[in-house]
């Protein structure tokens, strides 16, 4: 009776261990049975937010005339800012940077023998943020004009941004999906199969560069601000079964 028993038990597990095997084997043919696709979203724009920053400075030797210079150049180049159409609400001046400068003579061992002092140095940046892209990235260019009137002001590049960012986003991921699923039902197509479930669907990585540019991709993603017109790109990576 016992032998019987255990004869029943090895022959059921048996029997379960070949339905388990069968069944592994097959879904894991199923899961096999897929296409993988990626599609390309891509866009052109144009920049609608600029941002430009220069600086100005003024040295002296005493600090309270140092100030007063640096504050006529400041009334300078806001009058100037506002001649030209810029909001004063647009002009961000920042806080003033005081360095002490020094002069230094040294030994023939190269230690300090005497610290000479040279006067103050004073500097400030002003900031302009416009979505009169045009105007301000032609004012950017006149500096000049400010420069010749006796204002020590170095001009940076400005900086292009776009403020409808996240919805340009969304279109582009409608498009690369739109073009991975027309890949997939080609490919499906031309093997003479049917596209079945997506299965999985992965984001590649946003990017922005210059129009007709050769600027390259970058793995943790471009975002170029030096040009006005760029170029927005990203994948998306579609897993579908096919049938």
């Amino acid at each position: 009776m016992k032998n019987n028993v255990n004869s029943l038990i090895i022959g059921i597990a048996v029997v379960l261990a070949a339905f388990l095997f069968s069944n592994a084997f097959k879904n894991r043919n199923q899961s096999n049975d897929t296409i993988s696709v990626t599609g390309l979203g891509k866009k052109d724009f144009v920049s609608d937010l600029i941002v430009w920053s220069s600086s100005f400075s003024k040295k002296n030797m005493n600090l309270k005339e140092a100030y007063a210079a640096l504050d006529k150049d400041r009334e300078i180049i806001k009058s100037y800012l506002i001649s030209k159409g810029i909001p004063e609400s647009n002009i961000v001046f920042s806080a003033v940077n005081i360095n002490k400068d020094f002069e230094y003579t040294y030994d023939g061992n190269g230690n300090t023998r005497q610290q000479i002092f040279t006067g103050f140095s004073l500097s400030q940046n002003v900031q302009i943020e416009s979505k009169e892209v045009d105007k301000v990235e032609g004012i950017s260019r006149e500096v000049t004009e400010l420069i010749n009137s006796g204002v020590e002001l170095y001009s940076n590049p400005p900086e292009y941004y776009y403020t409808k960012l996240a919805e340009l986003k969304l279109e582009m991921i409608a498009e690369a999906t739109k073009d991975a699923n027309a890949r997939a039902q080609k490919i499906a197509e031309n093997a003479d199969a049917k596209l079945g479930n997506l299965k999985k669907s992965d984001m590649g990585v946003f990017q922005i560069i210059a129009q007709n540019s050769s600027e390259e991709y970058s793995w943790g993603g471009s975002f170029n601000t030096a040009s006005k017109k760029k170029t927005a790109n990203i994948t998306m990576k579609l897993v579908y079964q096919v049938r």
